[in-house]
């Protein structure tokens, strides 16, 4: 970004430009310096400036203590030579006259301008009024914005972009930041309410969080904002008269508790409308506002009136797709004798629904069917193809009264035909009481990961059998199915490839670090144990997760179940 900026704003010097950070690192050049110094800017940006250029006349490296370059840039100041030698891409010396400015690149960053064109016997000089009064603050203008533009459009929550919007503006551009938004019902929240100075930023709860109503009428600066009209200058004496309005109301308390001297407010409007009104305030800055600086204020709301809009849109969709995944998962039936629960994660950074899912229920002889499976994907053409996939099953499971390998593979068969699922994993169980206070598993796994046994005295084994090819390969290989015993107060896991799954490493570590984490677990409650589970899965994954755990009564519990 500051490499186009560097464009625009110098190359109307005539001179050549580059900019560096606060390490004297390359961060942008102009297309001049390209042309005086013979090399591109893929071949300067990112190197150190001192090394790469600053030259003494017979063409060797000069020691940093002696560059008077870097004497000014290390104390922060102008300075200009008439003569000095930068290295060009060809071996040879540029002889050039040069000036260094102090360059504020962030609001937290600062780093040095150096300007400078090739050397005349005439002598002429760089135009260091004009660098100085007007071109560096029309860059750090220009930087500001794109960081602006950088920052806000980076987060989809609402409230990290206000408070990366505050981090932009104070110190730099006020000592105080007011943010008041319209809710859905059209009154007015303040919702932030900041003060900054060079050992930071503290919020002022007690001046947020009132809620009023916008006035139709009020001509005042605040109330005008609010109903999208000119940003506007506004002082104590701004809201001395008699209040007009709750609004005026709460800007006299504003301006008495935080001591603003100075302020400037406007609009921040979305696509759409307008979604509140950004007020910058000065209270330690001597300095007061001028019209002059509308222009950036106005610059800054509308930079945040999109990263709001997109935020506050992402919002809904995220409340649309948790309902959509709240009624898609199911409640797990009371069943009694045993002791069930489950958990669903969606995927970081997609639409807060997957394909992941879990299932519960009945078969018609009162057998219990488990189900864990995964859709590819995580997103809501996932959670779709999930629930097709979920329903569906639940009717074969129910109509057919055969094995669970001749079930999946009838609804294997069927899926290309009435589903747009492509591919997809699943573990279909069948648990109901044995005998010794022992409840009896059978399943058939198609392409999932194994369910896991964990015994009351902290052992724990996966149970490979009965697997299978996935989902949609369509491969005409026979499924095949497993039968196993759960000893009392055993816990049987079934989990998504979420749990276990890293890009940094094989997936057989991920299947061990689970199986010791769930053996040291044993003992916990299965609530405590399930959420443990969760929290332990690999922070690297980008996908969704679901687990169903299930744990079996005591051996001398009456199952209460037939």
């Amino acid at each position: 970004m500051l490499q186009r900026l560097l464009g625009t704003a110098l190359d109307r010097l005539g001179a050549g430009a580059y900019a560096v950070d606060a390490d004297g690192g390359i961060i942008a050049v102009n297309a001049q310096a390209e042309v005086l110094l013979g090399r591109g800017a893929d071949e300067l940006l990112g190197r150190d400036a001192h090394d790469c250029l600053h030259r003494r006349q017979d063409g060797m490296t000069m020691p940093r203590s002696q560059c008077p370059m870097m004497e000014a840039f290390m104390a922060d100041q102008v300075r200009q030579e008439e003569k000095g030698f930068f290295a060009r891409g060809d071996g040879s010396l540029l002889t050039a006259s040069w000036l260094v400015a102090p360059l504020r690149i962030t609001s937290g960053e600062r780093g040095a301008l150096v300007v400078f064109h090739e050397y005349s016997q005439a002598g002429v000089p760089l135009p260091v009024s004009t660098l100085r009064a007007g071109l560096l603050s029309e860059l750090e203008r220009l930087a500001l914005l794109a960081e602006t533009t950088t920052r806000l459009t980076a987060t989809l929550d609402v409230g990290e972009a206000l408070d990366r919007l505050v981090q932009l503006i104070v110190p730099m551009l006020a000592d105080w930041v007011v943010i008041d938004l319209l809710t859905e019902n059209g009154q007015v929240q303040r919702t932030l309410v900041a003060h900054g100075d060079d050992r930071g930023v503290t919020r002022r709860h007690d001046l947020q969080g009132a809620l009023l109503s916008v006035p139709e009428t009020s001509p005042l600066p605040l109330s005008r904002a609010l109903r999208g009209a000119g940003s506007t200058l506004a002082t104590p004496q701004t809201y001395q008269g008699p209040p007009d309005s709750d609004v005026a109301v709460e800007q006299r308390r504003l301006f008495r508790a935080t001591g603003m001297h100075s302020a400037l407010i406007a609009p921040v409007r979305g696509l759409r409308e307008v979604l509140g009104a950004l007020t910058l305030g000065r209270s330690e800055q001597s300095e007061p506002f001028t019209t002059a600086e509308i222009p950036l204020l106005e610059d800054i709301t509308r930079r945040a009136g999109l990263a709001l809009d997109n935020a506050r849109l992402y919002q809904r969709q995220r409340k649309v797709a948790e309902t959509m995944q709240r009624h898609l998962l199911p409640q797990l039936p009371r069943v009694p004798g045993l002791d069930m629960t489950a958990r669903y994660l969606p995927a970081p950074h997609a639409s807060q629904v997957g394909g992941d899912w879990y299932d519960v229920f009945h078969l018609p002889d009162r057998a219990l069917a488990l189900v864990i499976g995964d859709v590819a994907g995580h997103d809501l053409d996932a959670a779709a193809g999930m629930a097709q996939v979920r329903n569906i099953l639940r009717a074969y499971a129910w109509s057919r009264q055969e094995p669970l390998s001749a079930i999946v593979e009838r609804f294997d068969e069927a899926l290309p035909h009435i589903t747009d699922v492509g591919m997809a994993t699943m573990v279909l169980g069948r648990l109901q009481p044995g005998t010794g206070g022992q409840w009896e598993l059978r399943w058939t796994n198609a392409g999932h990961p194994p369910p896991l046994l964990v015994t009351h005295d902290g052992r724990a084994r996966y149970l490979n059998g009965g697997h299978g090819i996935l989902l949609g390969a369509h491969a005409g290989i026979p499924r095949a199915d497993a039968t196993g015993v759960l000893p009392p107060l055993s816990t049987l896991v079934l989990y998504t490839d979420g749990l276990i799954e890293s890009p940094r490493h094989p997936i057989d570590d991920g299947l061990e670090r689970l199986r010791l984490h769930a053996a040291r677990l044993a003992g916990h409650p299965l609530d405590a144990f399930t959420d443990a589970l969760m929290e332990a899965r690999p922070t690297d994954n980008d996908d969704d997760v679901a687990i169903l755990t299930v744990r079996v009564p005591a051996a001398d519990a009456d199952p209460g179940y037939s």
